[in-house]
């Protein structure tokens, strides 16, 4: 088992107690996978409003680096998505701030996964992880990716179906 520096945990469970005070929208919850272990967490992500993920939740597994926070966590979607930006089987997510290029110390977990909430309603298909559904939305063809969108958070994130 791996663990965190003293600053680093330190940092950690403040970020825990500010979660529990005030939940952000976007997050169902948010919480070390076992309370010993401040290295690995776990998040419900709740799919963004007025976007086909609306009325889904994704789990992603975190892993908090040793130099936390001076790096940035390593987050990896569980629930299958259909996004550009997210491996279809990994998870992983392209996003500049999980990668280091945009990180700064100042982001925590919550703000972090606010910005993977943001990516999910603002898919930059030209820099993709899942090259078809990229290929889908550089055609043009945004009715045929949000319905993909929309079969996937239903087969996967407990999105109940629509009849619309």
């Amino acid at each position: 088992m791996s663990t965190s520096t003293p600053a680093a945990s330190r940092r950690l469970i403040k970020e825990l107690t500010d979660f529990n005070k005030k939940r952000p929208s976007h997050l169902i919850s948010l919480h070390p996978v076992d309370e010993s272990d401040l290295t690995h967490w776990t998040a419900t992500l709740r799919g963004p409003q007025d976007t086909p993920y609306e009325g889904g939740e994704w789990e992603i597994d975190i892993k908090i680096p040793d130099n936390y926070p001076n790096a940035p966590p390593l987050m990896v979607f569980v629930t299958p998505v259909c996004h550009p930006n997210v491996h279809p089987k990994t998870g992983e997510i392209c996003l500049d701030l999980l990668r280091g290029t945009a990180w700064t110390p100042a982001y925590t977990l919550s703000t972090t996964l606010e910005s993977v909430s943001q990516l999910l309603g603002h898919p930059e298909p030209d820099s993709p992880l899942n090259v078809d559904i990229a290929a889908v939305l550089r055609h043009g063809d945004r009715v045929a990716y949000d319905a993909l969108v929309r079969v996937w958070a239903v087969m996967y994130a407990g999105k109940k179906g629509t009849t619309a």
